[in-house]
């Protein structure tokens, strides 16, 4: 948990690691799209579960929300409060990514407020700095939730390099919303050494072109998100809690 690309090279990679199981949850792409590609990826050696990492808020006061298990699909650009209702309504398994993280994260305020629905919190990000991960392991002790750690690979030489290990078989997506859900004692690690380091280092330079010309690619020049709120596929049903 979670990883932002998917083909045959990730794949090929996260079995040469030992994973067994992929959360896939790519940005500003449709649940229909995401379940498809999840399913088309898995096979006896590897499972790929769908997730929805959404984008709540606008471009200037950004909250990222992984979740996992939805029963239809969620635009982005929705109220942070928005977001949260549609979820509990779903009953979907609702994690915490990058806790604090610059301006894209939950803060303490948040997780307080919306405790009841959230079900784990990332504790190790190798895009955060050793700060960022002794905050987040300080906000799931204070809140009293289960930790997990997530490759959060938007390269596929970073598949592998962080995982989370349950005390359990999971062996299909059920199985690991069970895991959440339930708060089954788990482990989460990383690598280390020289060669983690490089990755991080290459995944942290990364941001820089999502918050750079890729930012400026999704606002000014590639039209309407398949994920806006606007767009025909959400039939108007989120236009109270929309931001646009």
């Amino acid at each position: 948990m979670h990883v932002k690309i998917l083909d045959e090279r990730v794949v090929e990679r996260a079995k040469r690691r030992g994973i067994d199981v992929l959360v896939y949850a790519p940005h500003f792409t449709r649940w229909t799209t995401i379940r498809k590609r999840a399913e088309r990826f898995s096979d006896d050696d590897l499972l790929v579960v769908p997730a929805r990492e959404l984008f709540t808020g606008d471009w200037r006061n950004r909250r990222h929300v992984l979740a996992l298990d939805l029963q239809r699909g969620i635009p982005d650009f929705l109220t942070l409060d928005g977001a949260m209702n549609e979820l509990a309504k779903q009953d979907a398994v609702v994690c915490v990514p990058h806790p604090g993280f610059l301006t894209i994260s939950l803060e303490r305020e948040h997780i307080r407020e919306y405790r009841e629905h959230v079900d784990a919190i990332e504790v190790y990000n190798p895009k955060h700095l050793a700060r960022d991960n002794r905050r987040a392991r300080a906000l799931a002790s204070e809140f009293d939730l289960p930790g997990f750690t997530s490759s959060y690979a938007h390269l596929s030489g970073t598949i592998g390099e962080c995982w989370t290990a349950f005390d359990r078989d999971i062996d299909t997506a059920a199985d690991l919303h069970a895991a959440l859900r339930d708060g089954m004692p788990r482990t989460a690690t990383h690598r280390d050494g020289l060669g983690h380091l490089k990755r991080r280092a290459i995944e942290i330079a990364h941001i820089g072109y999502e918050n750079t010309w890729k930012k400026l690619d999704r606002v000014y020049l590639s039209g309407t998100e398949p994920t806006h709120p606007d767009h025909v596929a959400y039939g108007g049903a989120f236009d109270d809690s929309s931001v646009y």
